[in-house]
């Protein structure tokens, strides 16, 4: 196995010594702790007591598919055990060198129900950060079969967050845990030229989580890498598209109501690699606060089924596969659908969408027609509130944020859709 993957010394170091009850593996993006932890899984799994159930547990199944399953399955990183790892995204359970393991999404409090009444033998958490607290804790109660471990990666967060507050402060009375730190040079897949590239892409505070690995609240400007001479391209000047995946809609009343619709581009450079991206191509605006009538939702609805039916795209015909709106705008909702146009509600993970919009747009993954104004005026200022900071929260100020909200929406509900179709990272600096 180990042929197959060339591992740093700090990746065989917490692989060789990860015998603890629980084993967490802590730090920046890409720097190689996933890669170690799942080796150590895989060990692990070979030779898992029984009598107890193997879990892994992420924010969805779908997450947990595309972070660690993916990776697993890849020859060029296991070799020959890729080959006993099978799993269907979605799928309930999987199967790790012949042993059934649960695959578990843990997005709400709700989840907590879920392992009620398991015996848990093993389980493998990716990013930690995003469970529920009380996930974790009756998880943590179920590993009751001697010798049960539990394997956790998570990049960093807020300096009050349970998981740092409750457990990474206290690693000293916990001698039970084991815990690693991990920055990009502990990764030997990544060029210099590549870590250089990052260093310079992310800013404030995603530098210092993504980049750093530093536990630092959030402050200033949300998404401070925004370039309007990057990321704003023109309309007419829209790469092709395969597909227009979703249209975002944030519903408002006295507020305004947005509606930006997302695409995925089919691009390549001149030697025949994908680099395609994610893209804004157009928006639909009401605001009464800048003088615009007040609607009724059967007046909003009519505008809104009228726009999307609109060209979108200067020189193709394409309709949104996906419509997903404001979970919280039930009677709007209800609206299109006596109106004939359904709609999913949206992701409102507001922190992990913001993250995913972040990182895109630093990778340069995420660009924005000029037609989305209402988008490119909010961004800027798009800014964190201090008070929930000083609460732990990374929540941002709730003032001209609704096509920011859309926008999320559109990305975070559609993640499963899209995610697979970009070029890997790691490519792109090639």
């Amino acid at each position: 196995m180990l042929e197959a993957l060339p591992l740093s010394r700090k990746q065989v170091e917490s692989v060789a010594t990860s015998e603890a009850s629980v084993n967490i593996w802590d730090g920046a993006i890409r720097s190689g702790k996933t890669i170690a932890s799942l080796l150590r899984w895989l060990i692990y799994v070979a030779d898992a007591p029984h009598g107890g159930e193997l879990v892994m547990i992420g924010r969805t199944r779908e997450a947990i598919g595309r972070n660690v399953m993916g990776p697993l399955q890849d020859p060029a990183l296991f070799g020959e055990f890729a080959g006993m790892v099978s799993y269907t995204t979605g799928a309930p359970t999987g199967t790790i060198l012949g042993r059934k393991v649960h695959v578990i999404g843990a997005s709400d409090a709700k989840a907590e129900k879920v392992i009620r009444g398991m015996t848990v033998a093993g389980a493998y958490c990716d990013e930690l950060t995003v469970l529920p607290e009380d996930f974790f804790t009756q998880l943590l109660g179920r590993m009751s079969i001697e010798g049960a471990k539990l394997f956790g990666t998570t990049n960093p967060d807020s300096p009050s967050h349970w998981l740092k507050v409750k457990f990474l402060d206290k690693l000293h009375k916990l001698p039970h845990w084991r815990y690693w730190r991990f920055t990009m040079d502990d990764n030997p897949a990544l060029s210099e030229d590549y870590k250089a590239r990052k260093r310079i892409e992310f800013t404030g505070l995603w530098f210092r989580r993504f980049i750093l690995g530093d536990w630092v609240a959030a402050e200033g400007a949300v998404y401070p890498m925004w370039d309007p001479d990057k990321h704003v391209i023109g309309w007419d000047t829209l790469p092709p598209m395969q597909r227009l995946i979703a249209a975002g809609i944030d519903y408002g009343t006295t507020n305004a109501t947005s509606v930006l619709l997302l695409g995925l581009s089919d691009e390549t450079d001149g030697r025949g690699k994908d680099r395609s991206r994610l893209v804004l191509v157009d928006e639909w605006r009401h605001d009464p606060r800048s003088g615009a009538p007040r609607l009724t939702d059967g007046q909003l609805s009519g505008k809104v089924r009228s726009w999307l039916s609109m060209a979108h795209l200067p020189s193709q015909v394409l309709q949104p596969e996906y419509v997903v709106a404001d979970p919280s705008a039930a009677s709007f909702r209800l609206q299109l659908h006596q109106d004939g146009l359904a709609t999913s509600p949206a992701n409102n993970d507001v922190s992990h969408g913001i993250g995913m919009t972040a990182t895109l747009l630093a990778e340069g993954q995420l660009v924005v027609a000029d037609r989305c104004r209402g988008f490119i005026s909010e961004v800027s200022g798009y800014s964190w509130d201090d008070k929930a900071t000083e609460k732990g929260k990374d929540e941002p100020v709730k003032v001209a944020d609704h096509s920011m909200d859309a926008s999320r929406y559109a990305l975070a509900t559609t993640e499963a859709l899209w995610r697979t179709a970009l070029p890997n990272p790691l490519e792109l600096a090639a």
